[in-house]
């Protein structure tokens, strides 16, 4: 069987018959929602990395084993995230430049950064992020998508705890 262009891009731009109880309009929000925390997300996971790789000073080995345990904690909700949107029947992101269209955290490519600027630029996304989470976890609530909600709510408290370690491992003694 011989397939035509115009029918292979048909295939392409074919809408997902994902069955979900969910109308069309939560499908929409709620699959934009996870697509930019999902952006997001992949931001802070190299952003974090980025820091692992290059931290310094006399506290090395204790703040770069944190960052390696947080971002593969940050990584761990990428898959999740992704699948959640799949499941409502819509898209997710597909590239590099699809997560930097999404993302609102901002990137670090200075080439050097303190490590106590570090540790607060990670706790603060971090925040950001879970104040994200929670606009999301409003969207779903008025959506009636408990499901995406219960996912969120797990999320929200792992982010405030890698908020409150970069805290707490930033105070000055």
């Amino acid at each position: 069987m011989t397939t035509t262009l115009e029918s292979t891009l048909a295939r392409r731009q074919a809408p997902l018959r994902t069955p979900t109880a969910l109308g069309a309009d939560a499908r929409r929000d709620i699959g934009a929602g996870l697509a930019a925390l999902l952006a997001d997300s992949f931001a802070l996971y190299l952003k974090t990395k980025n820091f692992h790789w290059h931290m310094s000073g006399p506290h090395f080995r204790d703040y770069h084993l944190m960052l390696d345990e947080q971002s593969d904690q940050i990584f761990a909700l990428t898959d999740p995230l992704a699948e959640r949107a799949r499941k409502l029947g819509g898209s997710t992101l597909r590239s590099i430049g699809d997560i930097s269209r999404h993302q609102r955290l901002s990137d670090n490519d200075a080439p050097f950064v303190t490590p106590g600027d570090m540790l607060a630029e990670l706790r603060e996304d971090n925040l950001r992020l879970v104040d994200y989470m929670r606009a999301t976890h409003a969207m779903c609530d008025a959506h009636g998508d408990v499901a995406t909600a219960s996912l969120l709510e797990n999320w929200i408290d792992e982010a405030e705890r890698r908020a409150w370690f970069l805290f707490e491992t930033g105070r000055a003694a």
